[in-house]
């Protein structure tokens, strides 16, 4: 059983479509007959209150409103039990888009662990939602060789491994961003798991970002984010964030699979599942209308 396993909190802590055809699951991102599908997901962040207090619950309630797949920031009563998580997942005909793990868990004897659990559950894409040597000019250059070697390994059984932003990876070392080196750092294999809020509120374009490197988004954030000064609110669609852009860069260049929907802000006192399914409304109108 995978031992290393962390929150999405405790791992920052450690530092280290269409109208009416548009449905779930799955619509159309890339263009042409036979086209991928690209699902709607959850990262269960979002609802990290609920999860905790009984996580059973709160995936039937994922289940119930809509989304396809969930994305794991920790695996509370089933840490120990991926067979009991799987049956429950295929009980209540969720998918898994991907799963937030700690850096250490990619590297030496914890990596087999880490398969073995991931398998088991479905989940192919493991990524690591933030990693204090990622924006240190000497210690970046280290992190993107252990993504390197996780990657190459993670190949052999059909599974692959990421980096999610926040907005420190914006930060500079010369003419270039973090982001930017990690990318040029790492192979084609590493996942560019972009946080689109958190990209806007640092201040570039994620589409940018998307077509940049080409066929690295195949799991996104659609994080609704509020940029200083702007009207509205963090609701999708009602926020900051320019999705239209963002969507066409992944229908066209990203190779995306999964358009996961983090909630961090819970605007006008609403609880986090009311603004969670918000969310997906907003998400599936701007899809519907594109």
């Amino acid at each position: 059983m995978i031992q290393n396993t962390l929150s999405r909190r405790d791992v920052l802590k450690a530092g280290a479509a269409g109208t009416l055809a548009l449905s779930l699951p799955g619509f159309a991102l890339a263009k042409g007959s036979g086209a991928p599908k690209a699902g709607i997901a959850l990262q269960l962040y979002s609802i990290r209150n609920d999860c905790g207090k009984d996580f059973d619950a709160a995936l039937a309630w994922v289940a119930k409103t809509g989304f396809e797949a969930v994305e794991f920031a920790g695996y509370h009563n089933y840490a120990n039990n991926p067979e009991g998580l799987r049956k429950k997942l295929d009980e209540l005909g969720l998918k898994v888009a991907a799963t937030h793990i700690g850096t250490g868990t990619l590297v030496g004897d914890n990596l087999k662990k880490t398969v073995d659990f991931h398998k088991t559950i479905g989940c192919k894409y493991l990524c690591v939602p933030g990693d204090g040597r990622f924006s240190k000019p000497d210690e970046s250059k280290v992190l993107a060789e252990i993504f390197n070697t996780a990657a190459e390994e993670l190949k052999k059984v059909g599974m692959a491994t990421g980096y999610h932003n926040h907005t420190h990876e914006f930060k500079k070392d010369g003419d270039k961003t973090y982001w930017e080196l990690f990318a040029e750092r790492t192979s084609k294999d590493v996942v560019l798991q972009q946080d689109v809020g958190w990209t806007t509120v640092a201040g570039y374009d994620p589409a940018e970002m998307i077509r940049k490197y080409p066929g690295r988004s195949q799991v996104i954030h659609c994080k609704p984010s509020m940029v200083e000064g702007d009207a509205g609110r963090a609701i999708l669609g009602e926020d900051s964030v320019k999705w239209v852009p963002v969507f066409e860069a992944c229908r066209d260049v990203g190779g995306t699979e999964w358009l996961t929907i983090e909630q961090e802000a819970y605007p006008d006192g609403m609880s986090p599942m009311e603004c969670t399914e918000l969310s997906l409304a907003g998400l599936k109108k701007i899809l519907a209308a594109m």
